[in-house]
């Protein structure tokens, strides 16, 4: 953890221009049209809420006229009114539109339809006109469905069409100017030579140079050298010593709590708040979340009191190495409570996995504002945001489902409702599921893990702590 504020220098949150948010909200209608709205969306890194959000302020007239960098500000009412009455005679006009369009189409489809079965035989052709009818009625805003009732054609022989009418994969060509095995052999074989063995590719390459003789480019003297598995670092470099891998494993809550601190923007800039998160990593549960103007040692002492007490004493404490996670304070209390005390490799910052997935989750959340008004307002704002968590959002590496579920044992129950619920579906249409099984997205894992061992791992190389029996 680095107790330093970021840099002004490091990395910023996208912000859009007026312009931007015109552009985007022009090209998202368009792929709309095209039945690739959402495709839009993952492609440009945006939000629905972000485009209902520009929508309605380009509607009410905010954004006409504004230069980079000019406040928005948000509509009145009147401006708010306008926008609504707009928007339902665009969505009005696009749906006769559509209609237009789709009469149009099938009109045409039909004409060809009678002309072609004059005569017999002509089959392909006649299902080559609906397929060109359904894909012109998707194209102009048709729904899958709508397109398939007009024309005839089922939903999944469109889309297996489409696939089989795809460009064929390339093939994997040669390079014209790549060595022959002779060649290459014959470089290989330079490059071991008792002359060259200790040089480098870049002085075996001079050397011959200077000689008249050129194999081959530096580079492809380290592809070869690579492909047989002889590129190492040979210099006397100083190394810094292995450090013990932390193995930590929990099969039940509050036996391995995880912290760590991380930066809230305040009002200005150069202002920053410190959230401070405990998570236990068998349940995700957030045991505890402080938010404080300054990071130090006895406030995280305060905060682990308060966790300790309502939730119970843990085993072990993992956190990285920052100054307040290694401070006096908190060392002191850990071992007065006899909680063992573990911590990351130094620069290892995946030694700590669980707090930061958390803080991803938390930042990249729609709803995360850019900067805090206040301390009282981070503060405020932190508190939903883990009441949200812990009792709504179905973690994906919980078998989907809530901290708060597994944390208070209610898992169990909750996985024989939804099993009964797929048994139920699946009696009523047995076509519909390929095997008995459940989803392996609904399993809970039985242990969560800190760095799990791989089984050839010898002992010697690892420091894992065993837990007693909760």
């Amino acid at each position: 953890m680095n107790p330093r504020h970021p840099r002004a220098d490091g990395p910023r949150r996208r912000t859009f221009t007026p312009d931007q948010k015109l552009a985007h909200l022009t090209a998202y209608e368009e792929a709309c049209r095209q039945q690739q709205g959402g495709a839009y969306l993952r492609r440009e890194g945006l939000y629905s809420s972000l485009i209902t959000e520009w929508r309605r302020l380009r509607d009410a007239g905010v954004l006409d006229g504004k230069k980079p960098g000019q406040a928005v500000g948000k509509p009145s009412k009147d401006q708010a009114e306008i926008a609504r009455l707009r928007r339902e005679l665009e969505q009005t006009q696009q749906r006769l539109d559509r209609t237009e369009t789709a009469l149009e189409i099938m009109g045409k489809a039909r004409a060809l339809l009678e002309e072609t079965f004059q005569e017999r035989g002509y089959r392909d052709q006649a299902e080559e006109a609906l397929m060109n009818a359904y894909t012109e009625l998707t194209v102009h805003g048709l729904s899958t469905r709508a397109a398939a009732g007009l024309t005839g054609i089922a939903r999944s022989t469109a889309a297996r069409r489409r696939r089989r009418s795809g460009p064929p994969v390339p093939r994997e060509v040669v390079p014209a100017n790549r060595l022959d095995c002779t060649e290459r052999a014959h470089v290989l074989a330079v490059l071991n030579s008792a002359e060259f063995v200790d040089s480098t590719p870049i002085q075996v390459f001079a050397t011959l140079l200077d000689r008249g003789v050129y194999l081959c480019s530096i580079s492809t003297m380290y592809r070869i050298l690579a492909e047989h598995a002889q590129v190492r670092e040979r210099r006397r470099q100083a190394r810094h010593p292995a450090r013990a891998v932390p193995e930590l494993v929990a099969d039940g809550p509050g036996q391995v709590y995880t912290w760590d601190i991380t930066k809230l923007a305040g009002p200005t800039r150069g202002v920053y708040y410190d959230a401070y998160v405990m998570i236990d990593i068998y349940s995700r549960y957030i045991v505890g979340a402080h938010v404080h103007a300054r990071e130090s040692g006895p406030l995280a002492q305060e905060m682990m009191a308060e966790v300790f007490g309502i939730h119970g004493i843990p085993q072990v404490v993992h956190a990285d190495r920052g100054t307040s996670m290694t401070s006096k304070s908190v060392a002191t209390l850990l071992a007065d409570l006899e909680v063992t005390r573990s911590h990351s490799r130094p620069k290892v910052s995946n030694d700590n996995p669980y707090s930061e997935a958390w803080f991803k989750t938390l930042k990249y959340a729609p709803v995360f504002p850019e900067r805090f008004g206040s301390l009282a307002g981070a503060r405020g704002f932190i508190d939903e945001f883990v009441s949200w968590y812990n009792h709504e959002h179905h973690h994906q590496g919980l078998g989907l489902h809530t901290p708060a579920d597994v944390h208070y044992g209610l898992a169990a129950a909750k996985a024989n409702e939804r099993a009964d619920v797929l048994a139920a579906a699946r009696a009523a249409h047995p076509e519909r599921f390929a095997t008995n099984a459940p989803p392996k997205v609904l399993d809970l894992p039985a242990a969560a893990w800190i760095n799990k061992p791989v089984e050839s791992t010898t002992d010697d190389d690892h420091q894992q702590v065993e837990l007693p029996a909760a």
